[in-house]
Protein backbone atom coordinates (compact mmCIF):
# COMPACT_ATOMS: atom_id res chain seq x y z
CA UNK A 1 0.00 0.00 0.00
CA UNK A 2 1.55 3.62 -0.90
CA UNK A 3 1.95 6.02 1.98
CA UNK A 4 -0.98 8.44 2.09
CA UNK A 5 0.29 11.78 0.73
CA UNK A 6 -3.59 13.87 0.96
CA UNK A 7 -5.71 14.14 4.11
CA UNK A 8 -8.92 15.64 5.02
CA UNK A 9 -10.52 16.04 8.16
CA UNK A 10 -14.01 16.23 8.49
CA UNK A 11 -14.90 18.66 11.10
CA UNK A 12 -12.72 21.54 12.42
CA UNK A 13 -13.58 21.35 16.18
CA UNK A 14 -10.93 21.27 18.34
CA UNK A 15 -10.63 17.32 17.69
CA UNK A 16 -10.09 17.91 14.16
CA UNK A 17 -8.41 20.65 14.55
CA UNK A 18 -5.31 18.83 16.50
CA UNK A 19 -5.70 16.40 14.27
CA UNK A 20 -5.16 18.26 11.08
CA UNK A 21 -2.34 20.00 12.80
CA UNK A 22 -0.36 16.52 13.65
CA UNK A 23 -1.24 15.18 10.03
CA UNK A 24 0.40 18.35 8.79
CA UNK A 25 3.39 18.92 10.93
CA UNK A 26 4.19 14.84 10.41
CA UNK A 27 3.69 13.94 6.89
CA UNK A 28 6.51 15.34 4.94
CA UNK A 29 4.86 16.76 1.21
CA UNK A 30 1.64 15.55 2.17
CA UNK A 31 -1.85 17.81 1.72
CA UNK A 32 -4.19 18.54 4.67
CA UNK A 33 -7.58 19.68 4.06
CA UNK A 34 -9.92 20.69 6.89
CA UNK A 35 -13.91 20.21 5.68
CA UNK A 36 -16.12 22.30 7.93
CA UNK A 37 -19.49 22.50 6.96
CA UNK A 38 -20.03 26.21 8.72
CA UNK A 39 -19.02 29.46 8.21
CA UNK A 40 -16.63 28.95 10.56
CA UNK A 41 -14.79 26.40 12.57
CA UNK A 42 -15.21 25.52 16.00
CA UNK A 43 -19.02 26.88 16.81
CA UNK A 44 -20.67 24.03 18.65
CA UNK A 45 -19.07 21.77 21.45
CA UNK A 46 -15.33 23.83 21.17
CA UNK A 47 -16.82 26.77 21.56
CA UNK A 48 -20.02 25.81 23.83
CA UNK A 49 -18.51 24.68 26.99
CA UNK A 50 -17.00 25.86 30.31
CA UNK A 51 -13.87 25.13 28.96
CA UNK A 52 -12.56 22.89 31.53
CA UNK A 53 -9.42 20.91 31.38
CA UNK A 54 -9.64 17.73 33.35
CA UNK A 55 -7.07 16.00 35.14
CA UNK A 56 -8.50 12.81 34.78
CA UNK A 57 -10.18 12.66 38.77
CA UNK A 58 -13.42 10.73 37.16
CA UNK A 59 -12.12 8.07 34.81
CA UNK A 60 -11.50 4.34 34.91
CA UNK A 61 -7.75 3.45 35.19
CA UNK A 62 -6.45 2.40 32.22
CA UNK A 63 -9.63 3.55 30.16
CA UNK A 64 -9.05 5.75 27.30
CA UNK A 65 -10.04 8.23 28.74
CA UNK A 66 -7.60 8.46 31.47
CA UNK A 67 -5.19 7.81 29.46
CA UNK A 68 -6.10 10.11 26.98
CA UNK A 69 -6.50 12.65 29.85
CA UNK A 70 -3.44 12.96 31.59
CA UNK A 71 -0.81 12.62 28.49
CA UNK A 72 -3.10 15.35 26.81
CA UNK A 73 -3.19 18.05 30.12
CA UNK A 74 0.41 18.00 30.06
CA UNK A 75 0.46 18.60 26.06
CA UNK A 76 -2.30 21.23 26.27
CA UNK A 77 -0.38 23.06 29.02
CA UNK A 78 2.78 23.40 27.30
CA UNK A 79 1.02 24.21 24.07
CA UNK A 80 -0.72 27.06 25.67
CA UNK A 81 2.53 28.27 27.11
CA UNK A 82 3.78 28.16 23.95
CA UNK A 83 1.25 30.23 22.07
CA UNK A 84 0.61 32.80 24.94
CA UNK A 85 -2.89 31.46 25.47
CA UNK A 86 -4.55 31.61 28.78
CA UNK A 87 -4.11 28.74 31.21
CA UNK A 88 -5.41 29.16 34.68
CA UNK A 89 -4.84 26.29 37.60
CA UNK A 90 -7.78 27.83 39.43
CA UNK A 91 -8.49 24.23 40.92
CA UNK A 92 -11.50 22.40 41.41
CA UNK A 93 -13.36 20.86 44.64
CA UNK A 94 -15.77 18.23 44.45
CA UNK A 95 -18.45 18.66 47.08
CA UNK A 96 -19.93 16.02 49.31
CA UNK A 97 -23.04 16.77 50.61
CA UNK A 98 -23.36 13.82 53.16
CA UNK A 99 -22.02 10.85 54.48
CA UNK A 100 -23.24 8.48 51.35
CA UNK A 101 -21.07 11.08 48.78
CA UNK A 102 -18.01 10.90 51.25
CA UNK A 103 -17.68 7.12 50.92
CA UNK A 104 -18.46 8.02 47.34
CA UNK A 105 -15.71 10.57 47.55
CA UNK A 106 -13.19 8.66 48.79
CA UNK A 107 -13.46 6.03 46.03
CA UNK A 108 -12.55 9.05 43.56
CA UNK A 109 -9.25 10.35 45.91
CA UNK A 110 -8.13 6.12 45.04
CA UNK A 111 -8.95 6.79 41.59
CA UNK A 112 -7.37 10.21 40.90
CA UNK A 113 -4.66 8.39 43.11
CA UNK A 114 -4.17 5.77 40.34
CA UNK A 115 -4.62 7.88 37.60
CA UNK A 116 -1.67 10.00 39.02
CA UNK A 117 -3.87 13.34 39.16
CA UNK A 118 -1.28 15.76 40.81
CA UNK A 119 -1.73 17.22 44.33
CA UNK A 120 -5.34 15.33 45.29
CA UNK A 121 -6.12 15.77 48.46
CA UNK A 122 -9.27 14.92 50.79
CA UNK A 123 -10.97 17.61 52.96
CA UNK A 124 -12.98 18.51 55.96
CA UNK A 125 -15.87 20.27 56.07
CA UNK A 126 -12.72 23.09 57.71
CA UNK A 127 -10.67 22.05 54.73
CA UNK A 128 -13.27 22.84 52.46
CA UNK A 129 -14.30 26.34 53.76
CA UNK A 130 -10.71 27.51 53.94
CA UNK A 131 -10.53 27.12 50.16
CA UNK A 132 -14.42 27.98 49.51
CA UNK A 133 -15.61 29.87 52.08
CA UNK A 134 -19.32 30.11 50.64
CA UNK A 135 -19.90 26.20 49.94
CA UNK A 136 -21.50 23.99 51.80
CA UNK A 137 -20.25 20.43 52.21
CA UNK A 138 -19.31 18.08 54.67
CA UNK A 139 -16.17 16.88 52.87
CA UNK A 140 -14.67 17.51 49.56
CA UNK A 141 -11.73 16.11 46.96
CA UNK A 142 -9.52 19.43 46.23
CA UNK A 143 -7.56 18.67 42.36
CA UNK A 144 -5.03 21.79 42.66
CA UNK A 145 -4.15 21.18 38.76
CA UNK A 146 -7.71 21.19 36.87
CA UNK A 147 -7.59 24.22 35.16
CA UNK A 148 -9.48 26.33 32.60
CA UNK A 149 -8.77 27.69 29.19
CA UNK A 150 -10.55 28.98 26.45
CA UNK A 151 -10.93 25.87 23.53
CA UNK A 152 -12.87 28.23 20.72
CA UNK A 153 -8.82 30.07 20.87
CA UNK A 154 -7.05 27.00 21.45
CA UNK A 155 -8.65 25.14 18.27
CA UNK A 156 -8.10 28.83 15.95
CA UNK A 157 -4.47 28.55 16.92
CA UNK A 158 -4.29 24.61 16.47
CA UNK A 159 -5.59 25.45 12.83
CA UNK A 160 -2.96 28.07 12.13
CA UNK A 161 -0.30 26.02 12.50
CA UNK A 162 -1.61 23.51 10.28
CA UNK A 163 -1.86 26.32 7.79
CA UNK A 164 1.11 27.06 8.50
CA UNK A 165 2.49 23.79 7.74
CA UNK A 166 0.92 24.06 4.44
CA UNK A 167 -3.08 22.74 5.27
CA UNK A 168 -5.85 24.64 3.86
CA UNK A 169 -9.25 25.19 6.14
CA UNK A 170 -12.63 24.54 3.53
CA UNK A 171 -15.14 26.33 5.32
CA UNK A 172 -18.80 26.00 4.55
CA UNK A 173 -18.06 22.41 2.52
CA UNK A 174 -20.71 20.23 3.97
CA UNK A 175 -20.02 16.74 2.89
CA UNK A 176 -22.73 14.82 2.00
CA UNK A 177 -21.17 11.39 0.34
CA UNK A 178 -18.29 9.03 0.60
CA UNK A 179 -17.04 6.95 -2.71
CA UNK A 180 -14.02 4.60 -2.11
CA UNK A 181 -12.29 2.88 -5.09
CA UNK A 182 -8.69 2.21 -6.41
CA UNK A 183 -7.26 3.17 -2.38
CA UNK A 184 -8.77 6.76 -2.98
CA UNK A 185 -11.58 8.90 -0.87
CA UNK A 186 -13.84 10.95 -2.71
CA UNK A 187 -15.85 13.05 -0.31
CA UNK A 188 -18.83 14.87 -1.95
CA UNK A 189 -19.90 18.47 -0.45
CA UNK A 190 -24.05 19.93 -0.49
CA UNK A 191 -22.94 22.24 -3.90
CA UNK A 192 -21.86 19.16 -5.58
CA UNK A 193 -18.61 19.87 -5.37
CA UNK A 194 -16.47 16.15 -5.36
CA UNK A 195 -12.66 16.36 -3.64
CA UNK A 196 -10.17 13.41 -3.98
CA UNK A 197 -7.72 11.99 -0.68
CA UNK A 198 -6.07 9.00 0.44
CA UNK A 199 -7.19 9.43 3.64
CA UNK A 200 -10.18 10.56 5.65
CA UNK A 201 -10.39 11.60 8.85
CA UNK A 202 -14.30 11.97 10.30
CA UNK A 203 -14.58 13.79 14.00
CA UNK A 204 -17.74 16.00 13.57
CA UNK A 205 -19.23 15.71 17.14
CA UNK A 206 -23.22 15.58 16.58
CA UNK A 207 -22.90 14.64 13.06
CA UNK A 208 -20.07 12.26 13.50
CA UNK A 209 -22.67 8.94 13.24
CA UNK A 210 -24.02 10.21 10.20
CA UNK A 211 -20.72 10.75 8.46
CA UNK A 212 -20.19 7.63 9.56
CA UNK A 213 -23.00 5.57 8.11
CA UNK A 214 -22.43 8.09 4.72
CA UNK A 215 -18.60 6.27 4.77
CA UNK A 216 -20.37 2.72 4.90
CA UNK A 217 -19.60 2.04 8.92
CA UNK A 218 -21.80 0.54 11.17
CA UNK A 219 -24.91 2.89 12.39
CA UNK A 220 -24.18 2.45 15.61
CA UNK A 221 -23.49 4.44 18.18
CA UNK A 222 -25.91 6.51 17.64
CA UNK A 223 -25.64 10.02 18.61
CA UNK A 224 -28.03 11.09 20.91
CA UNK A 225 -28.54 15.41 21.38
CA UNK A 226 -29.03 16.58 24.71
CA UNK A 227 -29.03 20.41 25.58
CA UNK A 228 -27.41 21.60 28.54
CA UNK A 229 -28.49 24.83 30.18
CA UNK A 230 -26.09 27.42 31.70
CA UNK A 231 -26.71 30.70 33.96
CA UNK A 232 -24.40 33.19 34.92
CA UNK A 233 -23.75 34.70 38.19
CA UNK A 234 -24.34 38.21 38.34
CA UNK A 235 -20.99 40.08 38.41
CA UNK A 236 -21.96 41.14 41.68
CA UNK A 237 -21.61 37.21 43.01
CA UNK A 238 -18.58 36.02 41.25
CA UNK A 239 -16.98 36.30 44.66
CA UNK A 240 -18.55 33.53 46.01
CA UNK A 241 -16.86 30.88 44.10
CA UNK A 242 -13.01 30.98 43.88
CA UNK A 243 -12.72 28.09 41.46
CA UNK A 244 -14.78 24.98 39.92
CA UNK A 245 -17.33 23.87 42.76
CA UNK A 246 -18.38 19.94 41.52
CA UNK A 247 -20.45 17.66 42.84
CA UNK A 248 -20.61 13.87 43.57
CA UNK A 249 -20.94 11.39 40.26
CA UNK A 250 -23.97 9.74 41.18
CA UNK A 251 -23.57 6.34 39.55
CA UNK A 252 -27.08 6.53 39.02
CA UNK A 253 -27.33 8.99 36.58
CA UNK A 254 -25.79 9.22 33.11
CA UNK A 255 -25.13 12.61 33.90
CA UNK A 256 -22.71 15.20 35.92
CA UNK A 257 -25.20 17.49 37.28
CA UNK A 258 -25.55 21.01 38.27
CA UNK A 259 -21.75 22.79 39.14
CA UNK A 260 -20.33 26.11 39.53
CA UNK A 261 -17.41 26.94 36.83
CA UNK A 262 -14.69 30.00 36.42
CA UNK A 263 -14.06 31.31 33.35
CA UNK A 264 -11.24 33.07 32.28
CA UNK A 265 -13.14 36.08 31.26
CA UNK A 266 -14.16 36.22 34.47
CA UNK A 267 -17.60 34.89 34.41
CA UNK A 268 -18.81 32.41 36.25
CA UNK A 269 -20.99 29.66 34.67
CA UNK A 270 -23.85 27.80 36.50
CA UNK A 271 -24.98 24.25 35.05
CA UNK A 272 -25.75 22.24 33.15
CA UNK A 273 -28.50 20.54 33.20
CA UNK A 274 -29.68 17.76 30.48
CA UNK A 275 -32.23 17.76 28.93
CA UNK A 276 -33.05 15.94 25.03
CA UNK A 277 -32.79 18.81 22.43
CA UNK A 278 -34.94 18.54 20.26
CA UNK A 279 -32.73 18.80 17.10
CA UNK A 280 -29.05 18.09 16.38
CA UNK A 281 -28.39 21.51 16.74
CA UNK A 282 -31.41 22.75 19.04
CA UNK A 283 -29.90 25.38 21.18
CA UNK A 284 -32.84 27.11 21.55
CA UNK A 285 -36.12 25.30 23.18
CA UNK A 286 -37.83 26.02 20.00
CA UNK A 287 -35.29 24.22 17.56
CA UNK A 288 -37.31 21.24 16.38
CA UNK A 289 -36.23 18.21 14.21
CA UNK A 290 -39.50 16.34 13.58
CA UNK A 291 -37.75 13.54 11.62
CA UNK A 292 -34.78 13.30 14.35
CA UNK A 293 -38.05 12.99 16.68
CA UNK A 294 -39.71 10.13 15.09
CA UNK A 295 -36.45 8.29 14.59
CA UNK A 296 -35.88 8.19 18.71
CA UNK A 297 -38.94 7.53 19.17
CA UNK A 298 -38.79 4.42 16.70
CA UNK A 299 -35.47 3.16 18.13
CA UNK A 300 -36.20 0.79 20.81
CA UNK A 301 -32.61 1.23 22.58
CA UNK A 302 -34.08 5.03 23.00
CA UNK A 303 -36.71 3.91 24.46
CA UNK A 304 -35.34 1.77 27.21
CA UNK A 305 -32.94 4.06 28.10
CA UNK A 306 -35.57 6.78 28.62
CA UNK A 307 -37.63 4.86 30.71
CA UNK A 308 -34.77 3.45 32.68
CA UNK A 309 -33.86 7.37 33.69
CA UNK A 310 -37.62 8.63 33.30
CA UNK A 311 -37.24 9.75 36.81
CA UNK A 312 -33.62 12.05 36.49
CA UNK A 313 -35.41 13.45 32.94
CA UNK A 314 -38.76 14.48 34.97
CA UNK A 315 -36.41 16.89 37.40
CA UNK A 316 -34.04 18.05 34.82
CA UNK A 317 -37.05 19.35 33.06
CA UNK A 318 -38.54 20.99 35.77
CA UNK A 319 -35.16 22.55 36.08
CA UNK A 320 -35.27 23.68 32.55
CA UNK A 321 -38.58 25.29 33.20
CA UNK A 322 -37.92 26.95 36.36
CA UNK A 323 -35.20 29.08 36.91
CA UNK A 324 -36.11 28.87 40.94
CA UNK A 325 -35.89 25.62 40.29
CA UNK A 326 -32.66 25.35 38.44
CA UNK A 327 -30.99 27.86 41.40
CA UNK A 328 -31.98 25.30 44.14
CA UNK A 329 -29.88 22.31 42.46
CA UNK A 330 -26.84 24.91 42.83
CA UNK A 331 -28.04 26.53 46.20
CA UNK A 332 -27.49 22.34 47.69
CA UNK A 333 -23.77 23.83 47.62
CA UNK A 334 -24.24 27.55 47.89
CA UNK A 335 -26.42 28.20 50.54
CA UNK A 336 -27.07 32.02 49.60
CA UNK A 337 -27.89 31.73 45.68
CA UNK A 338 -31.13 33.24 44.81
CA UNK A 339 -32.58 32.79 41.30
CA UNK A 340 -32.21 36.44 41.37
CA UNK A 341 -28.44 36.24 41.11
CA UNK A 342 -28.63 34.02 38.33
CA UNK A 343 -28.67 35.83 34.82
CA UNK A 344 -29.54 33.51 31.15
CA UNK A 345 -26.37 32.45 29.20
CA UNK A 346 -26.05 30.72 25.92
CA UNK A 347 -26.65 26.64 25.83
CA UNK A 348 -24.66 24.15 24.89
CA UNK A 349 -25.48 20.69 23.27
CA UNK A 350 -23.48 17.33 24.32
CA UNK A 351 -23.32 14.40 21.57
CA UNK A 352 -24.21 11.23 23.56
CA UNK A 353 -23.24 8.51 22.02
CA UNK A 354 -25.38 5.84 22.43
CA UNK A 355 -25.12 1.84 21.19
CA UNK A 356 -28.27 -0.30 19.89
CA UNK A 357 -29.67 -1.36 23.15
CA UNK A 358 -29.65 1.98 24.96
CA UNK A 359 -26.54 1.83 26.66
CA UNK A 360 -24.75 4.93 26.65
CA UNK A 361 -21.04 4.76 25.38
CA UNK A 362 -18.77 6.00 28.14
CA UNK A 363 -15.34 5.97 26.26
CA UNK A 364 -14.03 7.30 23.50
CA UNK A 365 -14.51 4.78 20.57
CA UNK A 366 -13.47 4.87 16.58
CA UNK A 367 -13.77 2.56 13.89
CA UNK A 368 -12.26 2.49 10.49
CA UNK A 369 -14.04 1.59 6.91
CA UNK A 370 -11.15 1.23 4.43
CA UNK A 371 -9.82 4.30 3.89
CA UNK A 372 -11.92 6.18 6.18
CA UNK A 373 -11.52 7.06 10.06
CA UNK A 374 -14.29 7.78 12.24
CA UNK A 375 -14.27 9.34 15.43
CA UNK A 376 -17.50 7.75 17.21
CA UNK A 377 -17.20 8.39 20.30
CA UNK A 378 -15.24 11.77 21.96
CA UNK A 379 -16.74 12.95 25.07
CA UNK A 380 -15.34 14.75 27.81
CA UNK A 381 -12.45 15.21 28.44
CA UNK A 382 -12.09 15.05 24.57
CA UNK A 383 -11.37 19.06 24.37
CA UNK A 384 -8.62 18.08 27.33
CA UNK A 385 -7.16 15.71 25.76
CA UNK A 386 -7.05 16.72 22.34
CA UNK A 387 -3.27 17.24 21.21
CA UNK A 388 -2.41 13.21 22.89
CA UNK A 389 -5.92 11.81 20.42
CA UNK A 390 -3.92 13.68 17.72
CA UNK A 391 -0.86 12.00 18.14
CA UNK A 392 -2.96 8.32 18.51
CA UNK A 393 -5.18 9.01 15.07
CA UNK A 394 -1.76 10.23 13.23
CA UNK A 395 -0.16 7.22 14.51
CA UNK A 396 -2.60 4.77 13.49
CA UNK A 397 -3.01 6.79 10.02
CA UNK A 398 0.52 6.72 9.39
CA UNK A 399 1.67 3.26 10.75
CA UNK A 400 -0.91 1.24 9.43
CA UNK A 401 0.40 1.89 5.85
Amino acid sequence: MSVPSSFAVVGGGIVGSAIARALARSSDGATVTVLEKEPEPALHQTRRNSGVVHAGIYYTPGSAKARFSRRGVGLLRAYCEEKGLTYDECGKVIVALDETQRSRLDDLHKRAVANDVPGVRMLDADGLAELEPHVRGVAGLHSPTTAIVDFAAIAAALLADAADAGGTVRTGFEVTGFHQSNDEVRVTGASGETLAFDRVVVCAGLQSDRLARLAGDDPYPRIVPFRGEFALLRHDKRHLVNGLVYPVPDPRYPFLGVHLTKRVDGEVMVGPNAVLALAREGYRKRDIDPAELIRLARWSGFRRFAWANRRTAVQELYGSMSRRRFAAAARQYLPTLTADDLVPAPAGIRAQAMDADGTLVDDFRSSRCGNVLCIRNAPSPAATACLAIADDVVAELLGSD
